[in-house]
């Protein structure tokens, strides 16, 4: 016998790592200068020099310390260069014990999930949204509770996150800037989203004696990724936030799995939350977080992400697109353009797309459709090389006047 559950998650693939896995097959057969890949946020951008410097000074490490295990929550020196960083950004006075370092982002909101939602509770989350999150919550027994983003600025809905809150609420999850969209949630409407929360929380204790408040997850593995506009603090806004991290933007480094959550301690219900993280991760098998990584955050902490490529990257899409008469959401942003569909059915878009070798995303699997998810984080030469295609397109579905 086997977990059912577990295969239909291996049977439904992700359709981004669907798209991903064709456009390696098909570099295979036609030349990787000739298609174009838009489908995974892996970015082209190096790590910086300071990372390949850090993994040099630690082979030197004798074997246990370059090899071994760490404590589980992390190294206290890992954890403890998270927190000053922290501090010296945001103002705040944070310590180790309000760090736990974890195996990527995955394993970030994945330990927060477990951590405070318990089966049959909701977790609600905005969409357009990472299409993991459902997966994650369903793994924790809780239900995902899709409320949709502002139509016309995909900003957050408060009104609409307000009528989506139950005595089961347990959480929200918000993602800025966002993946897929590239907005960034501004300080006014993280505000009043707060704001919300609080009032939920005080009618469901005078209704219900319910002490345990909502939850606000903040996803941020794109926060150093913005083009001029301001990422507000979260915690500093809602007192009931947990955040979680990853490296794989900041340092270009997807595939070593070297994240954080951050539980600000704050009382003793934080507490218990940090104990509940520590057990998610011990019960997901995500404790110890890669030890080489680790020492990487040590020294490389502060380092900047190089924005520039994508920014140039994103003014190149921008322009073409424009010129081709595509409508899209301007992003502030992280590396994604959100693209209107010239066809309703954005899947049927895509595979027309793919007679030219072109490969964006289908937003259904976001929570929306008629639209499409662009990754900008490619090499300029395939943003230049893929122009034609769009161009093209853009023809056939009448776009673009000649």
């Amino acid at each position: 016998m086997i977990n059912e559950t577990m295969y239909a998650r291996g049977a439904e693939s992700s359709v981004i790592r669907e798209i991903f896995s064709y456009a390696n097959e098909r570099k295979a057969q036609i030349g990787e200068e000739n298609v174009f890949d838009f489908s995974l946020g892996n970015p082209s951008v190096p790590a910086p020099d300071a990372v390949r410097a850090s993994i040099e000074r630690s082979l030197a490490l004798p074997p246990e310390q370059l090899h071994g295990y760490t404590p589980a929550p992390g190294l206290p020196a890992a954890r403890q260069a998270v927190a000053d960083s922290l501090n010296r950004r945001f103002g705040t006075s944070y310590g180790s014990a309000d760090i736990f370092m974890t195996v990527g982002a995955a394993a970030s909101v994945s330990c927060a999930l477990h951590a405070i939602a318990c089966p049959g509770e909701e977790v609600i989350v905005i969409a357009p949204y990472f299409p993991e999150y459902r997966v994650w919550i369903e793994t924790a027994g809780a239900t995902c509770v899709e409320v949709p983003a502002s139509p016309e600025t995909f900003q957050i809905d408060v009104a609409a996150v307000q009528a989506a809150i139950t005595p089961r609420t347990a959480a929200v999850i918000i993602d800025s800037p966002n993946n897929p969209t590239g907005v960034v949630y501004p300080r006014e409407n993280l505000e009043a989203l707060a704001a919300a929360l609080e009032a939920a929380n005080a009618r469901r204790e005078e209704e219900l004696g319910h002490a345990q408040p909502i939850v606000l997850i903040s996803d941020e593995p794109y926060r150093e990724i913005t083009y001029g506009a301001e990422v507000p603090w979260v915690p500093s806004l809602y007192e009931h936030t947990i955040v979680c991290y990853s490296y794989s933007k900041s340092l270009s480094l997807p595939g070593e799995r070297i994240g954080w959550v951050l539980v600000p301690q704050v009382s003793e219900g934080a507490r218990r939350v940090m104990c509940a993280v520590a057990g998610a991760a011990r019960c997901l098998g995500f404790v110890c977080a890669p030890a080489l990584f680790q020492r990487a955050i040590i020294d490389c902490v502060d380092e900047p992400s190089d924005v520039e490529a994508y920014a140039r990257n994103r003014d190149m899409l921008c322009s073409a697109l424009k010129r081709f008469g595509y409508t899209y959401v301007e992003p502030d942003g992280a590396f994604y353009l959100w693209v209107r569909s010239p066809d309703p059915d954005a899947e049927a878009f895509c595979e027309r797309a793919r007679t030219y070798e072109l490969l964006p995303v289908p937003s259904n699997s976001f929570g929306v459709t008629g639209w499409l998810r662009v990754g900008y984080c490619v090499a300029a030469e395939v943003i230049e090389r893929s122009l034609p295609a769009w161009e093209r397109l853009a023809e056939e579905y009448g776009l673009l006047e000649r």
